[in-house]
């Protein structure tokens, strides 16, 4: 792999004349074009994850068996950004190398999962930017928080039975500031089936809409995007967001997610999905607090997807509401706790309460850190079950 990178860099340096410099750990290594005509920053990271889950029989602790140890790649990144004639018009590229990131299974439809964001964005007017790609939907705010960032060392329930991740399409962004108050604002029109999918348009459009508020100004380093209190916030700084997303006609049990409604003859078959998040950071002299509400529903608040008198599938609606905080230490220690609960329509049968506390080392920021964690996830309809993770991960 390093081989690999460097061979891009020195053709890039030889044939275009760039500029290449290797910045301090973390930092990625930066090409600067003749003339600064471009730049490009690229990162490489990894995390290794070693889990061991256990069964909790009748939700008795004296029943505690079925000792699973695993170790994965749980990510592997490539990531390239900068700009490109201008310093108005930049771009991202993310690509996925672990297993875990480019599985497609037997569905037919999705292209390698390699490509995670491949975005061109225009700031073509103040501060107003167009998007065109496939990235990142404005949703819930963990989802769009990094992977690299996180708290604990993965995202919560919430987040994996209602996040709307990415896809394919348009969006505008555009931000102020008024009297000291931050004001973001989003709109993306998808393509409402999710990243990777070849195949043209198989139900509606995905409409996404968002607002952010900052009543005391930004976060040092975008903090309001990064789990942990790393900069510890001199003055206390809050970020409320709040997100509505309609999938049209959605062919996907979660929306632009999970898994694809067919009948017996392989036709689609799907209905209006809405979504909506409520979430907000805060974050005051090492002291964190991440906090969301996810609300889905149908069209007729119906799950149920029907081939004539025949159900078919069943979406993934309810609520849910995760709460997670913690404080770092001088020495960089972390000690953080989540609570997540999800309550779905008896039809659905998702109900779970996730119950969980961690420690993270943090070497240099998120770029070099350890995290472990342990927790409870209490199923309503099946044995609970307990989990160990410890995870290592190192950003270039």
């Amino acid at each position: 792999m390093r081989s690999v990178l460097l061979a891009v860099i020195v053709l890039i340096s030889a044939t275009l004349h760039a500029q290449v410099e290797v910045g301090e750990f973390g930092k990625g290594i930066n090409v600067t074009g003749k003339n600064e005509s471009f730049s490009m920053n690229l990162g490489f990271r990894f995390q290794t994850l070693m889990t061991t889950d256990w069964t909790v029989n009748n939700d008795d602790f004296g029943q505690i068996d079925g000792f699973t140890p695993n170790l994965l790649i749980r990510r592997s990144r490539i990531k390239m950004k900068g700009h490109v004639y201008s310093p108005k018009l930049t771009y991202k590229v993310e690509l996925a190398l672990s297993d875990r990131d480019i599985a497609v299974g037997d569905e037919p439809l999705l292209d390698t999962r390699i490509v995670l964001d491949a975005v061109f964005k225009w700031n073509f007017y103040k501060n107003f930017s167009l998007w065109g790609g496939q990235t990142k939907l404005p949703g819930n705010r963990e989802r769009v928080v990094s992977s690299a960032n996180m708290q604990l060392v993965d995202r919560s329930i919430l987040n994996s039975r209602f996040n709307i991740d990415r896809d394919l399409g348009l969006q505008l962004r555009n931000h102020n500031t008024l009297g000291g108050v931050v004001i973001k604002e989003m709109f993306a029109i998808s393509k409402g089936e999710g990243r990777n999918i070849r195949a043209a348009n198989l139900g509606g459009l995905e409409y996404t809409g968002r607002v952010e508020i900052l009543p005391f100004g930004n976060f040092s380093s975008k903090g309001d995007y990064v789990g942990s209190s790393i900069k510890r916030e001199k003055k206390p700084k809050l970020a409320l967001g709040f997100t509505y997303d309609l999938n049209e006609r959605a062919v996907k049990n979660r929306g632009n997610m999970g898994s694809f409604v067919r009948d017996a003859q392989g036709n689609f078959h799907g209905k209006n999905v809405y979504t909506f998040f409520a979430d907000m950071m805060f974050k005051y002299q090492g002291w964190s607090l991440m906090a969301e509400y996810a609300d889905r529903w149908t069209n007729g608040n119906n799950p149920l997807i029907y081939s004539g008198d025949v159900v078919i599938g069943t979406i993934f609606t309810g609520k849910a509401l995760n709460v997670q905080a913690g404080y770092m230490f001088k020495n960089n220690v972390e000690v953080a706790a989540r609570y997540a609960g999800v309550d779905t329509p008896d039809v659905v049968k998702g109900d779970q309460q996730e119950y969980r506390i961690g420690v993270s080392k943090y070497f240099v920021g998120h770029k070099l850190k350890v995290q472990t964690d342990i927790g409870y996830l209490e199923n309503r309809l099946k044995d609970d079950g307990l989990t160990y993770r410890l995870q290592f991960e190192i950003h270039f």
